[in-house]
């Protein structure tokens, strides 16, 4: 795709990156090469071959490192495990394919996936929290041949996949990642590879799309490639490889992409198999982890807790990378604050974007409060007018699109869906209401489907949050809509006060009401004592407005 960036196209806002002509925000960011569309060529291909272009010199270093039992993989054994498991795999999967995994965070995780899009096999891990009726949703959605679990998860795959699951912490996976178990020619179906092509399905990850129930979203070895390409791009000059600690699960498109990316740029990952705030702030300096991906409440996390970071040497933390969600900017002042040393770099993006499509790539950028980054290279996007469906200029909120070669292929057995999401022209729309600025920074503004309609006026949620999470005695607050018939809809607060704290309802209201237009007041406070959230860290909105429902309008 053209990245018209500039100066050569007159009708192109060199600041903005905006075409008045065609209505598309084009990326401000130099153009990255990709490999040649029609060249077979799988993710791991691409990857090794950038890990083995720039780190001859790292073989022996560690790649990968569990935080909590310090077990270690280096970089030639990473190469290893991985060519020995493909070979182990070979005469159990063919090319098309589709391995459902459902296990924790592991050490074991990249070598596993790794493996599996060299052979051409579609990758579908889920949650291993989620329920039994749900994974059978997403294994009826995907259709596997077979399974990767652990002891702890295995029970909840249907018997058909049960019965071929294989344990991901049992001796006979650790076997076939050491012990060749190919074929008897062994030597022949070594020189045979695989002939895996960029457009061919890479993995199904599940998001609940624009709407509805989980869909399955199929994204490609281009899709991953081209992510890859762009942040390979983007990485700054070292003189030491950075150290990243990944929090966030490996099932979700952030983590999928974080945690091969660091092995194919020659950078050591510490992994945690499950998020522990203590054990993240004693791997820090323990490792001397200088980039950490955490979901939003963990920044939020950061930013208020008071004494509990002080005792930990953080001396070594360079990055926080945070995505799934946006954070509000009373949170990134805080944080800012508490952390002078430490840029906290936000990023926008969805599963069915291959995660990042606008990013923050360095200080400056990272100093723009509020804002989520700018358009990544090889990506457009517009801002639609939700109403109209006419493209909007800098500073108009609307629908974002986007359109390149992160954009998934579509919903996996969804044509309906697919249709609904993708247009004729290649353009993802996101349900996400947006602005773009003058300078070509995004700030989000809510989901479409989440604006309370009050009075025929829009309130968007993440407006009154932002306000709610600026007062000292809230920790976290979410505003969802709640049926008046009078009003239509009004604004419902569920809070989450600081330990100790006695803030009522009504000091809360009272905080808000000269803020904002009279239609947006908070009209109800619910205080609970933790607000409900999907593994990457998003408020579960459909929860709160059940209990909501659920319970008598309380009297504040």
């Amino acid at each position: 795709m053209p990245n018209a960036t500039n100066s050569n196209v007159p009708t192109i806002d060199p600041r903005s990156g905006f075409c008045s002509k065609t209505g598309i925000y084009h990326s401000l960011r130099p153009p990255v090469p990709l490999p040649p569309l029609s060249a077979p060529l799988s993710f791991t291909d691409y990857a090794f071959s950038l890990l083995l272009h720039h780190s001859r010199d790292l073989t022996a270093a560690p790649a990968l490192i569990d935080a909590v039992t310090r077990r270690r993989i280096s970089f030639s054994d990473l190469l290893l495990r991985t060519k020995t498991l493909t070979s182990s795999l070979r005469g159990r999967l063919r090319k098309g394919d589709t391995a459902f995994v459902l296990s924790p965070n592991s050490v074991y995780t990249p070598v596993l996936y790794f493996s599996l899009l060299s052979l051409g096999v579609v990758i579908s891990p889920s949650n291993p929290a989620c329920s039994e009726s749900e994974i059978l949703h997403q294994v009826r959605l995907s259709k596997p041949v077979t399974a990767f679990a652990t002891s702890a998860s295995v029970h909840k795959l249907p018997d058909s996949l049960k019965r071929r699951a294989v344990l991901l912490d049992s001796p006979e996976f650790e076997s076939l990642m050491t012990t060749s178990q190919g074929h008897q020619s062994q030597g022949r179906s070594e020189l045979e590879r695989v002939s895996v092509f960029q457009t061919d399905p890479a993995a199904i990850l599940y998001s609940s799309g624009t709407t509805g129930r989980t869909k399955g979203v199929i994204l490609t070895h281009r899709n991953f490639t081209s992510s890859l390409a762009t942040v390979h791009a983007a990485r700054a000059v070292r003189k030491a490889p950075a150290v990243h600690l990944c929090t966030v699960p490996y099932f979700h498109v952030y983590g999928f992409a974080y945690s091969l990316r660091a092995a194919a740029m020659g950078e050591k990952m510490v992994c945690m198999e499950r998020f522990d705030f203590e054990v993240m702030l004693r791997a820090i300096p323990e490792f001397r982890v200088s980039h950490v991906a955490l979901a939003p409440p963990v920044v939020v996390r950061m930013a208020k807790s008071v004494g509990v970071v002080d005792g930990y040497d953080l001396s070594s933390l360079e990055v926080v990378a945070c995505g799934g969600s946006s954070l509000r900017t009373s949170v990134v002042e805080q944080f800012k604050n508490r952390f002078p040393h430490v840029l906290l770099a936000q990023a926008y993006g969805l599963t069915e974007s291959t995660a990042r499509v606008f990013s923050t790539n360095d200080s400056k950028e990272c100093e723009v409060v509020g804002a989520t980054g700018k358009l990544i290279p090889n990506c457009e996007a517009k801002i639609v007018d939700p109403e109209t469906g006419v493209s909007l200029p800098p500073c108009s909120p609307g629908e974002i699109w986007v359109r390149g070669a992160a954009v998934m292929k579509g919903y996996v057995g969804d044509e309906e869906a697919t249709a609904a999401t993708l247009d004729a022209e290649g353009w993802l729309r996101t349900g996400d209401l947006c602005y773009i600025d003058n300078e070509g920074f995004l700030f989000f503004v809510d989901r479409i489907k989440e604006l309370i309609k009050c009075r025929g006026y829009q309130v968007a949620p993440a407006e009154l949050e932002h306000l709610l999470q600026s007062h000292p005695d809230i920790v976290e607050a979410a505003v969802i809509p709640y049926p008046d018939e009078e009003a239509g809809q009004i604004p419902v607060a569920f809070v989450v006060r600081q330990i100790g704290s006695v803030i009522s309802g009504s000091q809360i209201k009272d905080f808000v009401a000269p803020k904002v237009a009279p239609y947006k007041r908070i009209q109800q406070v619910i205080f609970v004592d933790s607000l409900p959230k999907n593994a990457p860290g998003k408020v579960l909105r459909k929860e709160l407005i059940k209990l909501a429902l659920s319970r008598a309008r309380p009297k504040l």
